[in-house]
């Protein structure tokens, strides 16, 4: 369940992060780097896309990218799409080398590591919301799907989850509240966006939203 705490300049910032622990360490971050921000919480995917696409402004979201919900990257397509103008930083145990400009194909505008100290992460709150974004980097050879699957609308990246996942259209519709024949309309739409003609495909598309993670 999201949770809110009261502040006074109006700018909001969502933390979304399974570890409670690790919740209340970004918030100190976010204390220190904007003391009168409002923090929402959000401990699963659903929950933060959910504070994203509700809240009527947003200025960061902090995200973790291992969390009940998520599957490698979608939850940064995910809440990009919800929240287009809204600055996300990923801060996560995955591998930075590697991920880092990954998350960026996918609309992300910074990358720290879980290993990162509090002034580390208190730094990187404060160049996101000043409107500063981490170096580009190499383009990627999976570029070109990132972007396909980064142009899928919110609903159409739930369902294309929801195929990943194997499930069948009638038990998407169930979990989004949709009918089986809207899912059928957004699935046409995912294979002509994702440039595939099966679920197959798709799913194997979708595959350049895996993340390996640091144990």
């Amino acid at each position: 369940m999201t949770r809110a705490l009261p502040a006074a300049d109006g700018r909001t910032i969502l933390i979304a992060d399974d570890h409670p622990l690790f919740r209340q360490a970004l918030k100190l971050a976010v204390a220190r780097a904007a003391p009168d921000a409002v923090v929402i919480e959000a401990g699963q995917l659903g929950e933060a896309a959910a504070a994203a696409r509700g809240a009527a402004r947003l200025d960061l979201i902090l995200l973790d990218l291992r969390m009940p919900g998520s599957e490698g990257l979608a939850g940064v397509a995910l809440l990009h799409a919800e929240r287009p103008d809204t600055p996300i930083v990923v801060i996560s145990s995955a591998d930075e080398a590697a991920t880092a400009p990954r998350v960026r194909a996918y609309g992300a505008v910074g990358f720290v590591s879980k290993t990162a100290d509090l002034a580390t992460l208190e730094a990187a709150v404060a160049r996101a919301l000043a409107g500063e974004r981490d170096a580009p980097g190499e383009a990627l050879p999976s570029d070109d799907v990132s972007k396909r699957v980064a142009s899928l609308t919110p609903t159409e990246l739930k369902v294309l989850l929801g195929v990943i996942a194997g499930r069948l259209n009638k038990q998407v519709a169930f979990d989004l509240g949709i009918s089986e024949g809207t899912v059928k309309g957004h699935m046409t739409a995912i294979l002509r966006k994702l440039g595939v003609q099966n679920r197959t495909q798709a799913v194997l598309a979708a595959r350049a939203m895996d993340v390996d993670f640091a144990d």
